[in-house]
């Protein structure tokens, strides 16, 4: 079977569980083979489909399997512009159905092609998001009975919009009948008046970086007064507040011992870890943002970082990660790949692969599955004891029903399905 060759490339477009994701799928000369992989870009997951359809296939078809390094290398500069989410999505999903079809043609898992496992099962951390220092604590206790042992807090700052709760949309309590120095700061027209027919941006809430600083740090303190210091606790900013305020906030963390921090600055302001490492202990985790596997390597060589936090998808697949990987083991960095809902369930068996193989491995992100999506990717991993199983399986271990697929096309949105607008009282906007 070594001359086999790429006959077809498809792109599988569904929504089972109200996230867009998009799955390549590669088959092969060979009678019944075939790989698949994640190109999952939920913003725009038509435009990765079209680059796969349009330009990735016809440039592909024909090329030996075998030859995975080649053709990541000759896709990538294919279209001499590069380095950008759309196309590296694309690619994303190429890469990864080339390894499942390797391992499906060595009968082995693709970590066994990678060198073999380092752990039998992946720690990974679940999501508690609630209204009030309570619901947040008592989300924390359910997982914490089911076996989960490190769980990301996030809590909504009355008022306002928070990364994890929506909070107050435009339009809504702008608090325009309180002390504004006790409650929200009154929003301006712009935002109170917002009419979604003729505004040009999505309206994501109102959001104030030091009402959200203090409500996070509250939030904190009544987690380790509840549960101590036994349970490891995570937090992602999501790159909301400004960086010298996000310098301040990450002093402020450490008595708290966060797991980690995610997401302090948006990757515009990477410069400013170098003030975190020099204050603070604050264990931090970046880089979902990230688009190129070369935005990684300073943070990593100066140890700017703790954990590497890239959504494989972005870069382009197994190809890039695991380079990335054996670079962050050098470091004494550790891998937290990207894994929330709009990393499909074949992202997540992707991930797998690496954090079974890698001595440096982390912690992986889950996102309990909801039951359509289970039933439509079936192989995938699993969650028992706080931990992601891999079954062991050929290859990534993993496949995709697709008529079922068919049954849950991409719904129909607004502003066809961009990122929320989030912006602060004066109708000044907040990234991301």
């Amino acid at each position: 079977m070594s001359n086999v060759t790429i006959r077809d490339i498809k792109t599988i477009l569904t929504e089972p569980d109200n996230i867009r994701l998009v799955i390549v799928k590669i088959e092969t000369s060979e009678p019944g083979l075939y790989g698949v992989g994640c190109a999952t870009f939920t913003q725009r997951p038509t435009t990765v489909a079209a680059a796969v359809n349009d330009y990735l296939k016809p440039f592909l078809e024909g090329k030996n399997v075998a030859d995975i390094e080649d053709i990541w290398q000759s896709s990538y500069v294919s279209s001499y512009w590069r380095n950008g989410p759309v196309l590296n999505n694309a690619l994303s999903g190429v890469d990864q159905a080339l390894w499942d079809i390797k391992g499906k043609m060595a009968n082995m898992p693709v970590y066994d092609l990678l060198g073999g496992r380092a752990r039998e099962a992946a720690p990974v951390y679940v999501h508690a998001s609630g209204e009030s220092h309570e619901e947040v604590g008592d989300k924390v206790q359910a997982f914490v009975e089911q076996g989960f042992h490190h769980v990301r807090v996030q809590m909504t700052t009355p008022g306002y919009a928070t990364y994890g709760n929506r909070g107050a949309a435009a339009g809504g309590d702008t608090g325009t009948n309180r002390n504004t120095l006790d409650g929200p700061i009154a929003a301006t027209s712009w935002l109170r008046d917002y009419d979604s027919s003729k505004n040009y941006a999505h309206p994501g809430g109102i959001f104030e970086p030091k009402p959200y600083m203090r409500s996070a740090l509250g939030l904190f303190e009544y987690i380790r007064n509840r549960f101590g210091y036994g349970l490891e606790i995570l937090h992602d900013v999501h790159e909301r507040i400004p960086p010298i305020l996000g310098v301040w906030f990450a002093k402020e963390v450490e008595k708290f011992q966060l797991f980690f921090l995610e997401d302090l600055f948006s990757p515009e302001d990477n410069d400013y870890f170098r003030m975190v490492r020099e204050q603070t202990s604050t264990p931090i985790a970046m880089g979902e943002l990230w688009n190129s596997p070369h935005e990684v390597i300073p943070m990593i060589q100066d140890r700017l970082i703790d954990f590497i936090r890239i959504h494989m998808s972005q870069i382009g697949g197994i190809t890039p990660a695991k380079k990335i990987t054996a670079m962050g083991e050098l470091y004494s960095v550790r891998t937290a790949w990207h894994g929330p809902g709009d990393t499909s369930p074949v992202g997540h068996a992707a991930n797998m692969m690496l954090n079974l193989n890698a001595h440096n491995f982390g912690i992986q992100e889950a996102a309990i599955p909801g039951e359509r999506t289970r039933e439509m990717f079936p192989g995938m991993p699993t969650l028992k004891d706080g931990m992601m199983w891999s079954n062991g399986q050929p290859g990534l271990g993993i496949d995709v029903d697709e008529k079922m697929a068919a049954k849950f096309p991409f719904k129909e949105r607004e502003f066809g399905g961009a990122w929320d607008t989030v912006r602060r009282a004066d109708g000044s906007m907040v990234k991301p």
